[in-house]
């Protein structure tokens, strides 16, 4: 699979202040990724500058193997052909659906621009919308208006920067399927923006975690949930308890739980004290009638619950397939595949 995108050491200013700082990616044909992290990290600064919007103050910047930005050479924003989707859509109000879609085909002839539309219109399942307004669509065909728009001149690259976050809830999974299935159907390079770890793992097959202006990790969303290569990344893409450890083997990791078997993600000596990540499904806990472990918090989910427990002054998150209840003494059994080490 060769490579559509290609960024290598940017460094990008805004002001005084330097917004994103040695960062490097590289996107394959047909590949969707996500710049996943909280507000403030970069994401949408990096969006603008691959976009043009905003100019490098160091780097190397190709498209297809041809440079857009490396400090000298700059394509203008309208000679990338590069399509961006924003998270309000930005579709002409005064104009049909028909007209929103065809804005950008200046080259073809109207017979030409209404065989696209339909075409368009068929691929994102809107046939029959031609003629409608947006104020008269609901928020998740607006947005699918706004995608056959930007695929109707075959862009080398997509951009979307919260595609989703103005969705209802109960039809927001739906689209990121239906979606995703068109640009895979299309093979779309694409990458988008989202603050959503539900988004990133429905709808991305790679996910660059940002912090502070820097790509913490990069790489397939299995690998940095399982895999993750700090507890920064970690904690965003799950969550757990940690508890403190002392390494006592190669495998081994003295708790006051007692020995668990885990993982080292970092280079961790014998008998030096370290923290091991216990994501919910690792803690399993079932009731019992005498224990010093209690139950503290119960949030019911719809399938399942979530548990907090008391281990011995430790705050845990935990799992069980019983229905348990605030201050019931539980049993911990520690399930400790996929347990980490830092």
């Amino acid at each position: 699979m060769s490579c559509a995108l290609s960024i290598r050491d940017l460094t990008c200013k805004y002001e005084t202040q330097t917004v994103l700082e040695s960062l490097s990616l590289e996107v394959d044909q047909g590949e969707i990724v996500c710049l996943l992290g909280a507000s403030g990290c970069g994401k949408t600064t990096l969006l603008k500058a691959i976009a043009g919007l905003l100019p490098l103050s160091s780097g190397n910047m190709s498209l297809n193997c041809m440079t857009i930005d490396d400090g000298n050479n700059w394509v203008a924003p309208e000679k990338r052909n590069i399509g961006m989707i924003f998270q309000d859509y930005a579709l002409f109000p005064h104009l049909t659906v028909a007209q929103n879609i065809s804005f950008g085909l200046k080259d073809l002839s109207e017979k030409e621009k209404s065989d696209k539309v339909d075409e368009m219109l068929e691929l994102v399942h809107l046939t029959g919308f031609k003629e409608r307004f947006p104020h008269q669509l609901s928020g998740g065909q607006q947005q699918r208006v706004a995608i056959a728009r930007s695929l109707a001149y075959k862009p080398d690259l997509l951009l979307l920067d919260e595609p989703f976050s103005n969705i209802d809830t109960q039809v927001r999974h739906e689209l990121i399927r239906e979606i995703r299935k068109i640009f895979k159907e299309q093979g779309v390079t694409a990458i988008f923006v989202t603050h959503s770890r539900e988004e990133a793992f429905a709808f991305s097959d790679k996910m660059a975690v940002m912090n502070h202006g820097v790509i913490e990790q990069y790489g397939a969303a299995s690998d940095l949930y399982y895999q993750p290569s700090s507890k920064f990344v970690a904690d965003f893409l799950g969550g757990g308890s940690y508890v403190k450890a002392t390494r006592v083997s190669e495998s081994g990791f003295e708790t006051e739980l007692g020995i668990v078997e885990a993982q080292a993600q970092t280079d961790i000596n014998l008998n030096q004290e370290c923290e091991l990540l216990l994501r919910p499904q690792h803690v399993q806990i079932s009731g019992v009638e005498e224990s010093s472990v209690r139950v503290l918090e119960q949030q019911f989910m719809g399938d399942h619950c979530r548990y907090v427990i008391d281990a011995n002054g430790s705050r845990l998150f935990a799992s069980s397939s019983e229905a348990l209840s605030i201050g019931q003494a539980v049993s911990v059994n520690i399930e400790t595949q996929g347990v980490l080490a830092f």
